[in-house]
């Protein structure tokens, strides 16, 4: 049974960024426009981007729940660069193989090996 949705039901996103100095920055916001550009103001001092603008998003996926959309964020948090890089290409085959290679060369109890099991999110590229 599908509960109705009410217009005031929040959404989540998950969001990572591409810093100018190539590393990424993965977050959690209920409005991505505003927090990108707070992101790019530098707003923050002590926020991770602030010496690494401009930023750019790479990809967001949407959720309902807050709990989801932080679960799916410690997720992302944890992945190797390659992995990161075939979700922006959104490559779900790429994904799975680097999961299968990185378990066999380190076992089941890997952070990583959680990521096959989960559901994939709504996902966008930007």
């Amino acid at each position: 049974m599908t509960l109705p949705q009410s217009k005031s039901m929040k959404t989540y996103w998950v969001y990572m960024l591409l810093c100018s100095d190539e590393s990424f920055y993965t977050g959690v916001t209920n409005n991505v426009g505003l927090r990108l550009d707070q992101h790019n103001q530098g707003i923050d001092r002590n926020c991770y981007t602030f010496t690494r603008r401009p930023v750019a998003l790479v990809h967001c996926a949407e959720f309902r729940y807050i709990d989801q959309a932080i679960d799916w964020e410690k997720q992302l948090k944890g992945w190797s660069r390659k992995k990161k890089l075939a979700l922006i290409e959104n490559d779900w085959a790429r994904i799975s193989e680097l999961a299968k290679n990185y378990r066999e060369r380190f076992g089941n109890s890997s952070p990583e090996h959680k990521a096959e099991s989960s559901r994939h999110p709504s996902t966008s590229s930007g």
